[in-house]
């Protein structure tokens, strides 16, 4: 192993281990690695330009936007009205208050792109009605934690535009394509879990709503709906690009929850600008420390080495793809979502079109990886997010969640080793 590797590494769990902020982790631990090798002033001005030459991207633009639109459809009332029609259309089953927040995270997620605000959201009203109904705390958390992550793979999707940015170009319009029957598989997936769990432990389901009702709760979310067809039909047929149809996305939340819906007063506009601008300079930094990393990488010549190690171990691309997903869930498990991603496609992609693997489905099977991740300790953003929500510990929520990180490891080697799954809806557009 080279030592530039094991300073990296080293340096990196250090601080990891003493809680030092991840994005900062990730900088000083790059920077440590510079000063070795080319002296302290160099270092630092070298990872200062490139961080700020990785905020230097039109794409990226689309994330600030996707988060304000997140954050306007979160307190405006679109999640509550999603929440009443998937109630209408599963309350009924087994489990069925459990299948009401899947669905609904599915669709928060297809209209929000964002699985914090989705566990918020989702979280803080269905969380109450579960309790209320007899179900277990953890359980529900669980169900909250877990279906919040369908709204990374279902587009529109941030992380889904950061992998397009690190890997240097796959079309946006494709991976959004790509996203959907993985993510609504996920989610089915899910939803067999929790119904099975519900009955095993006696919680109630609510009544079968009528079909009157249903079409009711139907058009009363029918506006919200409607924004997905206006940022992906944009998107996939050109009229737009993603960074456009996110702008799109707040101007339609804004007129939607302000003026129709009147959910969000004047007053409440600059907590939502704040929490924004929060959310963006978070994931920022994040992104501009990782771009620095990335680059440190390929300097080094790192990622061609691991990759002559890999090839080395084997030639066939079931196993490769294998290293690398156990790889990646063990980075999942300590390392945010984007900065995983904009650290190991550097990395892992141009092995992975070396043995012919499509750019579109490596993506895909890097975000559903990594989204597990998101639902452990001790680096879970949306398994505390989640657990906040719900008033309840990391220790009572572990054992609850091993079914649906079980199933989740599932549906990811389905899509490892179907990559039809993926690919059949970009294939058919001709995308």
């Amino acid at each position: 192993m080279n030592i530039e590797i094991i300073i990296l590494i080293f340096s990196f769990l250090a601080l990891l281990i003493v809680n030092v902020p991840i994005a900062f982790c990730i900088g000083i631990s790059t920077t440590l690695l510079l000063i070795i090798g080319a002296g302290f002033t160099p270092a630092v001005s070298t990872v200062a330009q490139q961080i700020a030459t990785g905020f230097d991207s039109f794409t990226l633009l689309a994330i600030p936007f996707f988060i304000l639109s997140g954050n306007i459809m979160a307190t405006g009332g679109i999640a509550k009205r999603l929440i009443d029609f998937a109630k209408t259309i599963v309350g009924g089953l087994p489990g069925g208050l459990a299948l009401v927040n899947i669905v609904s995270a599915m669709l928060f997620g297809a209209v929000s792109g964002s699985a914090i605000a989705s566990a918020a959201a989702i979280g803080s009203f269905m969380h109450p009605r579960m309790i209320k109904d007899g179900y277990d705390p953890s359980y529900s958390a669980a169900v909250n934690v877990t279906s919040a992550t369908t709204g990374l793979i279902i587009p529109p999707s941030n992380v889904l535009i950061v992998y397009s940015l690190a890997s240097g170009g796959v079309s946006i319009g494709a991976l959004f394509l790509a996203g959907y029957l993985p993510g609504i598989l996920l989610g089915i997936s899910l939803m067999i879990v929790a119904s099975i769990l519900a009955y095993k432990q006696g919680f109630r389901s609510t009544p079968f709503a009528p079909i009157s009702e249903i079409v009711k709760r139907f058009f009363d979310a029918l506006l919200g709906l409607t924004l997905i067809i206006i940022i992906i039909g944009g998107i996939i047929f050109g009229i737009f690009t993603a960074t456009e149809a996110a702008s799109i996305a707040v101007v339609y939340a804004f007129v939607l929850t302000i003026f129709i819906y009147k959910e969000i007063g004047i007053k409440d506009i600059p907590k939502i600008f704040l929490d924004t601008a929060i959310t963006t300079g978070v994931v920022m930094l994040l992104i501009g420390t990782s771009m620095s990393l990335s680059w440190v990488l390929s300097y080094a010549n790192i990622p061609q080495n691991i990759s002559i190690a890999m090839l080395g171990i084997s030639e066939n691309p079931l196993i490769i793809l294998l290293i690398m997903n156990i790889i990646l869930l063990m980075v999942g498990t300590f390392m945010d979502m984007t900065p995983a991603i904009l650290i190991f496609t550097p990395i892992f992609l141009p092995i992975a079109t070396a043995m012919g693997i499509d750019p579109l489905h490596f993506g895909i099977m890097m975000v559903v990886n990594l989204c597990i991740g998101l639902c452990t300790p001790p680096v879970g953003t949306v398994l505390f997010v989640g657990c906040g929500v719900a008033k309840i510990s990391i220790s009572q929520i572990v054992k609850p969640l091993l079914p649906f990180y079980f199933i989740m490891v599932f549906v990811l080697i389905l899509i490892i080793y179907f990559p039809g799954i993926t690919l059949v809806l970009p294939q058919l557009l001709g995308m």
